[in-house]
């Protein structure tokens, strides 16, 4: 089975537990609405790339990984689009979760994302406890305090912040879960696989950038123009976009360059290559060509 047929089998699964005979109905509708349809699934696919590199020797533990990261994502999402934060009426091309059901309702279907990662993760990886605590504890590093999303998003509410630290917390945090969690589903020392996450998450840092300077509403699916209204750092107002885009180019030729040994490195090299295309809309992707 392909990595996205996979992918979105698995999600499936986990969202439908979610809304298991019980459950609020629009609490139930706004997580599936929350999820589905979603993005280029950046994350999962990379989760999955990393751990078929290593051997996939436990396909299970691998998608419930996969899934856990994505359902992050698509939690801090919710709660990024929130009137207290960007105030975003559209996200992928279509009403924000609390402009679809409401603020109360999406505040509870990001919580209640976050929480189905680690149930996901304790379903799908439980036969390998070892696997499982390793897996919990990256999971963790990724969502909370001190470098974690949550960290991300309240670095936007201090006087200050560093481009690389912010961008390392709000976006490089998920790659880098990605990518170790890939590896530790694997049974692989999931350390020496931080820094190719950490180089992709600040690559696609860099281009959500330009696409918030260079790109339409239409193009992307959500407001843009949003870091210069808000005063939030962006890569393309500090350094141009010839500064920015060059940057990109070298996150990008850096995470290649970082990847471990491993069975399956010239197969990975390749997919991230390919994965990296997606990460601008067409027409800034043929400047970075």
């Amino acid at each position: 089975m392909d990595a996205n047929r996979r992918i979105e089998q698995a999600l499936d699964v986990a969202v439908a537990h979610l809304e298991a005979p019980g459950a609020p109905p629009r609490l139930a509708e706004a997580l599936r609405y929350a999820v589905f349809p979603g993005g280029h699934r950046i994350r999962p696919r990379l989760c999955l790339s990393v751990a078929r590199a290593c051997g996939d020797d436990d396909p299970l533990a691998s998608d419930a990984a996969a899934v856990a990261i994505e359902l992050l994502h698509c939690g801090s999402l919710v709660h990024d689009d929130l009137p207290c934060f960007d105030d975003a009426p559209l996200r992928r091309g279509q009403p924000s979760v609390h402009a679809a059901f409401g603020e109360p309702l999406a505040v509870l279907a990001g919580d209640a994302l976050i929480v189905a990662a680690f149930e996901t993760l304790a379903r799908g990886a439980a036969r390998n406890p070892k696997r499982l605590a390793a897996l919990v504890g990256l999971v963790a590093r990724a969502a909370g305090s001190p470098a974690g999303i949550v960290a991300g998003q309240a670095w936007e509410s201090e006087p200050t912040v560093a481009l690389t630290e912010y961008q390392q917390a709000k976006t490089g945090a998920l790659f880098a879960a990605a990518t170790v969690t890939g590896a530790a589903a694997a049974g692989a020392p999931s350390l020496p696989w931080r820094l190719l996450g950490e180089c992709l998450g600040e690559a696609y840092q860099v281009a959500d950038d330009l696409r918030d300077v260079a790109c339409r509403q239409e193009e992307v699916g959500k407001p843009v123009g949003r870091d210069v209204t808000l005063g939030r750092p962006n890569a393309a107002a500090l350094l141009g976009m010839s500064g920015a885009l060059a940057r990109l180019k070298r996150l990008v030729r850096e995470a290649i360059e970082v990847i471990p040994d491993c069975p399956g490195a010239e197969t990975l090299r390749a997919e991230i290559e390919a994965q990296t295309r997606l990460f601008l809309p067409a027409s800034l992707a043929r400047e970075l060509a």
